[in-house]
């Protein structure tokens, strides 16, 4: 054999290795968007994949190294929203707006993916480790949806929790399942967060005490 043989033959190997280990990654995504994480077993990649479990194996060695595969895989192609573009908007009511309509837009085209990982996520290690970043990005949207309120103590912790409320998936499943539109969603929402972040607490009067 010739060395521009065995190059071609060493080449198409990897191009080889590389198309199955692409449709074994595929696989999973396809199965932890449907039954989810929890439901999908190694038996089950291999079929849809169409190789053998020894297969999946010798190209993910365990569950963290195929979760980490699917992760890197699914969330190239489901971009969520950039925080960064609702940082230099000013006014309270428009940011809210934009992040939150933006928001809802994205779990429209995710809610399966999610839904199946936020209810798995208690059980399975790996969606504990791997989705730790999706909840650092709801906390700091949080954060930036009462940002410059100048609230303090319970002010504060109530105007986070609107917030809290208005960013979780839960929250806009409920809000379409009767009916709201994204838009229509958003607008409720940040109305709800713009009455917590607009209002201060009151003193407590000698009447109010008795």
């Amino acid at each position: 054999m010739t060395d521009e043989k065995r190059r071609y033959t060493k080449k198409a190997r990897a191009e080889q290795e590389e198309e199955t280990r692409r449709r074994i990654t595929e696989s999973a995504v396809e199965l932890h968007g449907t039954v989810g994480p929890g439901r999908t077993s190694i038996s089950a990649v291999a079929e849809r994949a169409g190789v053998r479990r020894s297969t999946v194996y010798r190209h993910f060695p365990d569950e963290m190294a195929l979760f980490a595969a699917c992760s890197s895989h699914w969330n190239e192609r489901n971009v969520p929203p950039d925080p960064e573009a609702w940082v230099v908007i000013g006014d309270p009511k428009e940011r809210a707006l934009r992040a939150l309509g933006e928001l809802y837009a994205y779990y429209r085209r995710t809610e399966r993916m999610l839904a199946n990982l936020l209810r798995d996520e208690p059980t399975v290690p790996a969606v504990r480790q791997f989705f730790r970043p999706y909840h650092e990005y709801l906390a700091a949207a949080r954060e930036l949806l009462v940002a410059g309120s100048g609230l303090r103590g319970k002010a504060r912790r109530r105007a986070l929790a609107a917030a809290g409320h208005a960013v979780a998936l839960s929250t806009w499943q409920s809000l379409s399942e009767q009916g709201l539109s994204d838009r229509e969603a958003a607008e409720l929402m940040t109305a709800l967060i713009m009455s917590e972040c607009g209002s201060q607490p009151r003193p407590t009067t000698r009447s109010a005490r008795r």
